[in-house]
C-alpha cells in the first residue's frame, strides 16, 4: 500500500486551507461568544447594582449564616463588578464641624425624662372642642425631624389632618377595613389578646381627636436629576422619628395613640394624594384626653426585666 500516494491525494490535504479557515472561524466564534457573554454579564451586574433599590429595613442578610474570619477571605466587593460606573454621594457635606457634646439637658436628667414618658398612655377618647394650637403640633414634628436616619436620608413625611370632612373620610376607610380585619384577617388569638383593651372596629377617636398625624415612610427618594435615591433602613429611621414625636407630644401636654391601620395604607395614601414612594407606617390621633377617658391599669416591665449587663 502506497501511503505516500494516499496522503498526497487525501481530501484533507487538498482542502487544508478551507479546513484551517473553518477551524479558525470556530475558534474566533467561540472566543467572541465567550467575551461577549462576559461583557454582557458584567453590564448586567453593573446595571443591577446601579438601579437596584436595596432592602433598606435591615433585612438584607436575613437567613444567612454567621460570618467567620475565614469567610472574610472569600468576600467579593460589588466594586469589582461596577468599575465602569461613576458613583457620587447622594449626601452633600462640605465639611465636618466641631461638636462639644450635649448642651441642652433636662434639670433632673434622665430620671425626669423617665417620669415624663412613664406618664404617657395610649388614649382612645378625646375632647373634640379643645384644640391645641397648630404651632404646638408643628414644634413636635420639628422635633421628630431631628431623628437620626440611614445615611441621613430623612425618609419621613408627617401629614397633619385637622379638617373634619377629611377626618371623617379617613375614619370611613379605616372602619370598613377594620370590620373585615376583626372578622376575617386577624386570627382568634389576635382578637382575643385585644379583648382586655376593649378595642373593636369602631374608631370614634379618628373624628373626635383635633388632629390626625399620618406618618409615611419614604421607601426611596429622588435625586435632582430624577433618578431614584436609596433610603437605607427607612422603616427603622421613621420608627425612631415617631418615638421622638410621641415624646414631644407628651412634653407638650398632649395625648396620642399609636395605630397601624391594617390594609388601609394604599387607600389613605391616595386620599391624601401622597406619591407612590411613600408607605403609611402609623397614624396618630392627637389631642387632649376626654373628661371620661379611662385606660387599662397596665403595669410596665421593671428595669431588671428589660436590661442585661455584661
Amino acid at each position: 500500500m502506497d501511503y505516500r500516494s494516499i496522503f498526497v491525494n487525501s481530501w484533507f490535504l487538498k482542502n487544508w486551507k478551507f479546513i484551517l479557515i473553518a477551524l479558525a472561524a470556530i475558534v474566533i466564534g467561540n472566543l467572541t461568544r465567550h467575551v461577549t457573554n462576559k461583557i454582557c454579564a458584567r453590564r448586567e451586574r453593573a446595571q443591577k447594582y446601579k438601579n437596584k433599590i436595596l432592602m433598606s429595613d435591615g433585612d438584607e442578610y436575613e437567613g444567612t449564616e454567621l460570618t467567620t474570619k475565614n469567610a472574610l477571605n472569600d468576600i467579593k466587593s460589588p466594586q469589582e463588578d461596577t468599575r465602569d460606573i461613576k458613583y457620587v454621594p447622594a449626601l452633600k457635606v462640605e465639611n465636618h464641624v466641631p461638636f462639644r457634646g450635649a448642651q441642652v439637658t433636662l434639670p433632673a436628667g434622665a430620671k425626669q425624662f423617665y417620669e415624663l414618658v412613664n406618664n404617657r398612655r395610649s388614649v382612645r377618647s378625646y375632647k373634640s372642642k379643645r384644640i391645641p394650637p397648630l404651632e404646638v403640633i408643628e414644634d413636635c414634628i420639628h422635633a421628630a425631624g431631628t431623628s437620626p436616619s440611614g445615611a441621613h436620608t430623612e425618609p419621613w413625611t408627617f401629614c397633619v389632618v385637622s379638617d373634619n370632612n377629611m377626618k371623617l373620610r379617613i375614619r370611613d376607610i379605616i372602619e370598613l377595613e377594620e370590620k373585615i380585619n376583626y372578622a376575617q384577617r386577624m386570627n382568634r388569638q389576635w382578637t382575643t389578646d385585644l379583648t382586655p383593651l376593649r378595642t373593636n372596629h369602631i374608631k370614634p377617636y379618628l373624628t373626635d381627636a383635633p388632629y390626625l398625624i399620618l406618618v409615611f415612610k419614604q421607601i426611596y427618594g429622588y435625586l435632582p436629576n430624577g433618578d431614584r435615591k436609596q433610603h437605607y433602613y427607612n422603616e427603622i429611621s421613621v420608627a425612631i422619628a415617631t418615638g421622638i414625636l410621641l415624646c414631644a407630644l407628651q412634653a407638650a401636654g398632649l395625648n396620642s395613640l399609636v395605630t397601624t391601620p391594617l390594609n388601609c395604607g394604599t387607600a389613605l395614601r391616595i386620599l391624601l394624594d401622597r406619591p407612590e414612594n411613600e408607605k403609611l407606617l402609623v397614624l396618630l390621633p392627637v389631642g387632649y384626653a376626654a373628661e371620661d377617658c379611662a385606660v387599662p391599669d397596665l403595669k410596665r416591665k421593671e428595669l431588671k426585666d428589660i436590661m442585661s449587663k455584661y
